[in-house]
């Protein structure tokens, strides 16, 4: 089958264009960088047409892509089947010219430490055409220098070196390196990134929080990054010159994934995708993720579907050409539907059908409230940012064993309990889906039947955990969704968990102490004032 060149071809010629294509007939011995004769064709049609011409070599000497670039850059393609996964190597060499006389450019240093590759080799064009000086490069392991060593110039006579052995010495202590560096068994090496045109303290805490949130996705952060920035950038974020620096040091730590700490536009995961080769997430898919692992009720899993299905929607992109091939079948009128247009309706019919079920669920919670009321039974919900406590003041209060684990969203699916009171006096106290900031809003939409419950409440406890250093930003946030949902104006409690891990005498806010109750929820002595405060609450 006929391979077709990569790349710039606009303004040449069928001549030429045949004669640069045949340059994928060739091969070059496997152990040299490049044979001479392939380097002084690559070089005469390289100087005919004054543009760089590239060639991507695996290591069986065999030209895999041929690429026609600028007069000062080759764009390197999307090279299928050919992955730098972290400890190796891309298995593949660029062999490439420079129309004047000048070392690996900061495009070539980048192209070989990005995309990983075994081998990068520049070729000067004299004035008269001829092969001039030769500048090549490879990858090096140690993580605490550059990422790459740029060798000593030398001539085309002197490419016939066994780089294929050097290679996979490389290769070698690039394995030996990762194994030192690989987390647990099925967990991701992260790096996370993001910008700010404000004040990075509060961007720092927002960090402080995803990394949270990757320890509960078990993904292991090996490195963070914050740009202060004038505006964020609409392609990369952080720009195209620092994700390149930052892509860098992350491969250099063997990550395997990076992950913005906001929710990237599908432009910028579409820009950022197509710049790198590792995979690349925001922080609305690692939440919608951690929820997806902690769904156990059929309704919490549709919630969570519908979730991801409307966040993926307008997301959904392709890279590879055969995406857009025609699939209509026989007697099909027209060209049919492209591969992207097929996925792009399953998912609507997808989200469709989730709202149908989501609908049913919300009928019958229609039903049991209607129940409850008949029972006349006053209702308390616990509210509160994720991890605050809220599973396991339940717990403590009802004598319960629902789940509580110190991390975050622990609890998904909304929990009922009856509590009676010394004074034989009963309610339902409810445990609600933990908040967090900037909770995406596919969420905050699919989650909207769970979060329907809070409107029916009499009372509600917003438990804020007091020794977490953020807890004034976490009780901010969690009030703003209130006041979105439109419940703000319910009687609300305020209760300060985990009182045994501060001093309340030197804690700085003790006018904040005052407005609710102290208590530790794993000490049932010390909710005998709360308990007292709902009771009589409840009586009114």
């Amino acid at each position: 089958m006929k391979k077709k060149l990569h790349g710039n071809i606009s303004g040449l010629r069928n001549t030429q264009i045949k004669l640069i294509e045949t340059l994928y007939n060739l091969t070059t011995p496997s152990e040299y960088i490049c044979d001479q004769e392939l380097v002084r064709l690559l070089v005469e049609m390289s100087h005919t047409i004054r543009r760089q011409i590239g060639l991507l070599i695996d290591r069986n000497g065999k030209v895999i892509y041929v690429i026609v670039g600028e007069s000062h850059r080759v764009m390197i393609p999307v090279t299928t089947g050919y992955m730098a996964i972290p400890g190796k190597l891309k298995g593949l060499r660029l062999i490439h010219t420079h129309l004047k006389n000048e070392p690996l450019t900061r495009d070539d240093l980048t192209d070989l430490a990005l995309l990983r590759l075994d081998y990068i080799c520049a070729i000067c064009i004299t004035q008269e055409g001829k092969p001039g000086t030769v500048y090549s490069g490879h990858i090096l392991p140690d993580e605490d220098a550059e990422p790459y060593q740029v060798l000593d110039p030398t001539t085309i006579t002197r490419l016939d070196i066994d780089c294929l052995d050097h290679i996979l010495a490389l290769e070698s202590e690039l394995t030996r390196n990762n194994s030192l560096h690989k987390a647990d068994s099925g967990k991701e090496n992260a790096y996370l990134i993001n910008a700010t045109t404000a004040d990075p303290k509060k961007d720092w805490s927002s960090m402080d929080e995803l990394k949270e949130l990757c320890k509960t996705s078990r993904i292991n952060v090996i490195g963070t990054a914050i740009q202060r920035r004038k505006t964020i950038d609409p392609k990369f974020v952080v720009g195209k010159g620092k994700l390149s620096s930052l892509i860098i040091k992350a491969i250099q730590k063997y990550a395997t994934l990076l992950v913005f700490d906001r929710e990237l536009s599908p432009s910028q995961i579409r820009c950022i995708t197509d710049f790198v080769e590792i995979k690349v997430i925001d922080r609305t898919q690692l939440i919608l993720d951690i929820f997806a692992k902690q769904a156990k009720s059929r309704e919490g899993k549709f919630q969570v579907e519908l979730a991801q299905m409307e966040y993926l929607l307008p997301r959904l992109i392709t890279k590879n050409t055969a995406m857009s091939r025609l699939t209509g079948g026989i007697g099909g009128r027209g060209p049919g539907e492209t591969k992207l247009e097929i996925n792009r309706r399953r998912v609507r019919e997808n989200i469709n059908r989730l709202k149908k079920e989501i609908k049913k669920i919300r009928k019958q919670r229609q039903q049991q409230k209607a129940r409850r009321k008949r029972k006349n039974l006053p209702i308390i919900s616990i509210v509160g940012y994720t991890n605050a406590g809220k599973s396991t003041l339940l717990n403590t209060l009802t004598q319960s064993k629902i789940i509580a684990a110190n991390r975050l969203f622990a609890t998904l699916d909304p929990s009922s309990r009856r509590l009676r009171f010394p004074r034989d006096t009963e309610v339902i106290i409810t445990d609600t889906v933990g908040f967090i900031q900037n909770l995406p809003k596919e969420l905050m939409e699919a989650f909207h039947a769970t979060l329907d419950e809070l409107s029916d409440a009499d009372v509600i406890l917003h438990v804020v955990d007091i020794s977490n250093p953020r807890y004034q930003q976490q009780k901010e946030s969690v009030e703003n969704i209130l006041k979105k949902l439109k419940i703000d104006n319910i009687p609300t409690l305020y209760v300060f968990n985990k009182s045994d891990r501060i001093n309340p005498e030197t804690f700085d806010n003790q006018w904040l102490l005052n407005q609710g109750f102290l208590v530790s929820a794993l000490k049932k002595q010390s909710l005998t004032p709360l308990v007292e405060k709902l009771e009589s609450i409840v009586k009114k």
